[in-house]
């Protein structure tokens, strides 16, 4: 038999050698045993080289008997050195040994040979004393090398490199982990196509819904989508697209023109869950649809189902009271005895309410000729006893706070209300007190509520100051955050405009704050010189010259 280079014969060379020693007429050149000396050379933790011990002893891979004896895959007559050499390498006594018997035999080195040697590195590197950084050309030398010779692995041989791989620090990305793990997928058998799916039409909605590019050109998408087959126009369709435009703030004039559309045309088979989504960006968005049919159409629906599902038709409502189109003939209906009594006890009872409350508060307020019956105060709650949700939500991208320093400087902090909740139940976002001759007023000293129901008076002058009987107004100061409106336009949401409809109804005098002129204050002192031209605009003073 002949003897394996290292038994016996040339010398072998020390682990710090360049050179190794190849048969006769072999050149030597870079070999997969280069993984070796990385392996030496790389800085691997404790971690990752106890990782190493974690890779089975590999057997070798036979043929079965034959003439030849059992030969291992891919050996032919060499299969007895193959057979020593693992053993051999099993055996090494230090990583220099490990290297000279896979360094001066490298045509007798098959691929699962790397296993077994690997392994007994990472139990001999245990013990070794930590070696110098390995140079990044070596490293791309050998991933180069692994990809050009990695088809012949076979998938243990794969599994065992992508580990040790990962331990060594290769990145999961990189062309070494990408190539075996493309080696290692490709032996795997294939799965069996998925059966196909019909498309439905709403499918395809919700893949235009989940567009991309659809905040940005909303219309393209969608309308082209809605308009390709007609009849998957369903239900389920029309709310998917009802609930996008109200989520994302989408004013398109010609999608809910389409909605409105379809209500009409499927009136009779539609019922109030389902017509109470359709309608909801209608009031969210403060769009009055042209469709001439759109109001009768659904004061026949609430005529028709209003009794069997109150929480849908008292949301139907709230939508229609934002676009003040309250139809009087439903407001008789949900305001009756019978119907009030027959929430009570309901899990959504506090809900229908305080909806309730506020379609109350705009027949008083907006309906001077209803003459129906009304909400017991019994019965009345709270309308928006706290900050809106959306308010809450996007908290520290307001400007409330800085707005706040800056009217706490400018006019002291008992000139101003922040976040007070006035009668009926809207939240104003900042409340003065102001004189009939422009002097602000501590707030201590006047009643911060105008009256309600308000008293027949002036607007912005519903309450007299206790000490000198002067008629006080009463300035509220609103934050038009970019949320506050429809996206990519100027026209408020239905519940802000709604609140400041009804603030300005009650007697209090609005002064807005635009998001666009807040934004361009550079610092504090811009700001208080903004709120201070602001205030002025409305004949106000304070400090010493204004009481």
């Amino acid at each position: 038999m002949r003897r394996l280079r290292g038994e016996s014969g040339c010398r072998a060379p020390r682990p710090t050698e360049g050179a190794t020693c190849a048969g006769p007429g072999e050149s030597w050149s870079p070999s997969p045993n280069s993984m070796l000396r990385i392996l030496l050379s790389a800085k691997a933790s404790p971690a990752r080289l106890s990782g190493l011990l974690l890779i089975p002893p590999v057997q070798p891979c036979c043929l079965g008997p034959g003439k030849l004896g059992n030969q291992i895959f891919g050996g032919g007559p060499h299969a007895g050195p193959m057979q020593g050499l693992q053993r051999l390498l099993e055996q090494a006594r230090s990583p220099g040994e490990l290297l000279r018997w896979l360094g001066q035999n490298p045509t007798k080195v098959r691929p699962h040979h790397y296993p077994v040697a690997l392994r007994r590195l990472g139990q001999l590197l245990r013990t070794q004393p930590q070696p110098p950084p390995v140079e990044q050309a070596t490293l791309q030398d050998l991933s180069q090398l692994i990809i050009q010779n990695c088809p012949s692995f076979d998938i243990h041989t794969i599994h065992v490199c992508l580990h040790l791989a990962v331990l060594l620090g290769f990145p999961s990305d990189g062309p070494l982990v990408c190539a075996l793990e493309q080696e290692r997928r490709f032996r795997l058998p294939p799965k069996p196509p998925p059966p196909p799916q019909p498309v439905h039409g709403g499918q395809r909605l919700e893949a235009a819904l989940s567009c991309p590019h659809l905040l940005r050109y909303p219309r393209q998408h969608l309308i082209s989508s809605l308009a390709a087959r007609p009849e998957d126009l369903t239900p389920h369709v029309m709310v998917l697209l009802a609930r996008h435009l109200a989520r994302h703030r989408l004013r398109e004039p010609q999608l809910l023109e389409a909605i409105a559309h379809f209500l009409v045309a499927q009136e009779a088979q539609l019922s109030s869950k389902v017509v109470q989504k359709l309608v909801l960006p209608f009031g969210r968005l403060n769009y009055l649809p042209l469709e001439q049919q759109f109001m009768p159409c659904l004061e026949r629906i609430l005529a028709r189902e209003a009794g069997m599902t109150p929480l849908a038709t008292v949301n139907i409502l709230m939508s229609l009271c934002q676009l003040q189109c309250l139809p009087f003939r439903a407001l008789h209906f949900v305001f009756s005895p019978s119907f009030i009594n027959h929430i009570s006890g309901t899990p959504h009872a506090l809900i229908v309410r305080r909806y309730l409350s506020l379609l109350d508060t705009a027949v008083e307020l907006e309906l001077p000729g209803y003459r129906g019956p009304r909400l017991p105060r019994g019965q009345q709650v709270p309308i928006f006893p706290q900050p809106l949700i959306t308010d809450r939500a996007r908290s520290k991208y307001s400007h409330k706070d800085i707005v706040a320093e800056g009217l706490r400087q400018l006019l002291g902090e008992e000139k101003y209300r922040q976040d007070l909740t006035v009668p009926p139940g809207y939240c104003t976002d900042f409340l003065l007190c102001v004189s009939s001759s422009g002097a602000v007023l501590p707030v201590r000293t006047q009643d911060p509520f105008l009256p309600y129901p308000p008293r027949s008076c002036p607007q912005g002058q519903a309450a007299f100051n206790p000490t000198t009987r002067d008629p006080a107004q009463r300035v509220v100061l609103m934050l038009h955050e970019r949320w506050h409106f429809c996206r990519d336009g100027r026209v408020l949401l239905g519940s802000r405009a709604l609140r400041e409809r009804h603030l300005g109804l009650m007697g209090y005098q609005l002064l807005p704050l635009p998001f666009e002129e807040l934004e361009s204050q550079r610092g504090l002192a811009q700001l208080k010189s903004y709120l201070r031209q602001k205030l002025q605009t409305l004949g106000l003073r304070w400090g010493p010259e204004g009481g």
